[in-house]
């Protein structure tokens, strides 16, 4: 185990052997730390926050601190980070609000330079999420996303596996999986490229394909474009995307507003 000297660490962290913490890096109390993570200079590991094996966290990263909420009290909250994730200069991420609860970061995940995920938000594995981008509490992504630069989401919204947001988006619904969104939550197409990469058959490519334009070209309403998917087509892919929409609270993104719809 390295621990630079001049780390504050609470005594009651457990800290792998095998991990490195580097200089001016803080560690609270009932932190757990595993083999093979690294943690670069002047990062703050909060309370109650453990970081699986493997998982880099880079320069003033802020990790686990309390959430910016006015709800929060001090409760004994958590933040769960998975394995092998890069996490650059200066993200913040912050822990649940409501007692027992967490922010939960899955395994692989790449975060960039100061995107901030608030409290209790919920990422899958392997997705990419670029500088700067701001992800309100409660927010939940899939696997195998692409949020660009700049992009800001909407409390509580949901972002499905495999969609890719346009850079200086605003989201505030939920974005079906496979999509590509750009804009003011508007779903121009599928992310075509990110399934070709993901080795997306292209009989499922096709589907998708299909799929989108009954929902967003053909004119019908949203019930009624799902049962006409739901009779043409039957893969594993579709069965989530209609089970996605289907569990939409907020609503999924549009391909067009009206122009009030902007304003509200």
């Amino acid at each position: 185990m390295a621990i630079h000297k001049t780390a504050i660490v609470d005594k009651s962290a457990e800290i792998s052997s095998e991990a490195e913490i580097g200089p001016g890096v803080m560690i609270e109390r009932n932190v757990a730390i595993g083999p093979g993570v690294k943690i670069m200079a002047n990062a703050f590991i909060g309370r109650g926050t453990t970081v699986g094996d493997g998982t880099v966290i880079h320069m003033g990263a802020v990790i686990g601190h309390e959430p910016q909420d006015f709800s929060y009290k001090g409760a004994e909250t958590f933040t769960k980070i998975g394995k092998n994730n890069i996490i650059r200069e200066y993200v913040t991420i912050h822990r649940g609000t409501a007692e027992g609860s967490s922010t939960i970061i899955g395994d692989s995940n790449f975060l960039m330079g100061l995107c901030h995920l608030g409290h209790n938000c919920k990422i899958g594995n392997k997705n990419i999420i670029a500088n700067s981008a701001l992800l309100a509490g409660h927010t939940e992504v899939g696997d195998c996303v692409f949020i660009s630069g700049n992009v800001v989401f909407h409390q509580f919204c949901r972002i499905g596996s495999y969609a890719m947001i346009g850079g200086f988006t605003g989201v505030n619904k939920d974005v079906p999986p496979y999509m590509l969104v750009r804009g003011p939550s508007a779903v121009r197409s599928i992310n075509l490229i990110g399934l070709r990469r993901a080795g997306f058959k292209s009989d499922i490519i096709r589907e998708i394909k299909e799929s989108f334009r009954i929902l967003f070209r053909s004119g019908l309403q949203e019930k009624e474009a799902l049962e006409k998917i739901k009779t043409a087509y039957h893969s594993d892919e579709i069965k989530h995307l209609i089970s996605f929409i289907e569990n939409s609270k907020r609503g999924i993104c549009k391909a067009r507003y009206a122009k009030e719809e902007y304003f509200e």
